[in-house]
């Protein structure tokens, strides 16, 4: 995970050395008098042609353009505005890289999401969007054995009632788990079903209701009208975007177009134990600035691991 992200920061690294070394090579009749002086400050042209390599080394990794700007701005200043210690390079890059790549990771909000449910109105009602093919599915349904680890109850609603095979999808997953599906017949209105599994759950005195929704492309028109008439109608506590990291680059556009559409409180980035890239986690968080509350790491219902931001750059740092 994250191999070739990090395969290039340590290039970057050791470029930033060599580059240095190179500029205060000094002769041994003046290497006496450079002791006197163990700092040194950098200028633009020394670092222009390896900022530029490592631009290119970010996108290639599925970091978004203006992401890849904002961090290699933040780096600029450092190395060409603070002094940099003789023999500390490799120290002062990486402390560097770590301070702006925190400050990258950390959204507008953080959420715990068993506090919030803990400290809501009950059922607490969780919509879950993205594309097909993303994961959103078996999401839910991991978000599910998470939440029933919790000691807190469930019920799924069958909301994507437009694709084939997508409520018996749902239904198998809550077969396997021992949660209820509220289902309608494939093309009832989505809103409705995710209604009638608010009241079933208010009946039955479920803690939260999961609603897995339609997946089409995020240019649909009638996607998004479905979307904004099921949380107008539903006003879910919590609308998870559900996003397939290996898609990099398209992740983040979905993501910002979701938001900008029906608004999105919080994300979960599937398959990320096949990717070894990692930059989709960089720009969806600072393009949107809403959390990565969750990350896929397998098939399996346990295979979701609470995404830390210091997790996630020890890993590539």
């Amino acid at each position: 995970m994250f191999n070739s992200l990090r395969q290039k920061i340590e290039e970057f690294i050791h470029s930033t050395e060599n580059t240095i070394d190179k500029k205060f090579d000094l002769s041994p009749e003046t290497r006496v008098k450079s002791i006197i002086k163990s700092k040194i400050r950098l200028s633009e042209k020394d670092i222009e042609e390896i900022l530029w390599k490592f631009q290119l080394d970010l996108i290639q990794n599925d970091v978004a353009v203006e992401t890849t700007e904002g961090i290699l701005e933040r780096l600029r200043n450092k190395l060409l505005h603070e002094e940099i210690e003789r023999g500390k390079i490799h120290e002062f890059v990486m402390n560097s890289l770590r301070e702006i790549l925190l400050e990258v990771l950390t959204p507008d909000e953080e959420i715990d999401i068993i506090e919030r449910i803990k400290n809501s109105e009950k059922p607490f009602k969780i919509v879950f969007f993205g594309v097909n093919g993303s994961g959103k599915t078996t999401t839910v349904a991991k978000i599910a054995k998470f939440l029933m680890d919790n000691n807190l109850s469930v019920v799924f609603a069958a909301a994507d009632t437009f694709r084939a095979g997508a409520i018996e999808q749902i239904e198998k997953h809550g077969k396997n788990l021992g949660v209820r599906t509220i289902a309608h017949q494939r093309g009832a209105d989505a809103a409705a079903v995710v209604y009638d599994a608010i009241e079933h759950a208010k009946a039955r005195h479920i803690d939260v209701v999961l609603a897995d929704t339609a997946g089409r492309m995020q240019t649909n028109f009638n996607l998004m009208e479905e979307m904004k008439k099921i949380c107008r109608v539903n006003k879910p506590h919590l609308r998870i975007f559900v996003a397939d990291a290996l898609t990099g680059n398209d992740a983040v556009e979905q993501a910002r177009r979701f938001d900008n559409d029906v608004g999105i409180d919080a994300v979960i980035l599937t398959k990320m134990d096949s990717t070894e890239k990692g930059g989709a986690a960089l720009s969806i968080i600072n393009e949107t600035r809403k959390p990565i509350i969750f990350i896929g790491t397998g098939q399996g219902y346990e295979d979701l691991k609470k995404f830390e931001k210091e997790w996630f750059v020890d890993r590539i740092l």
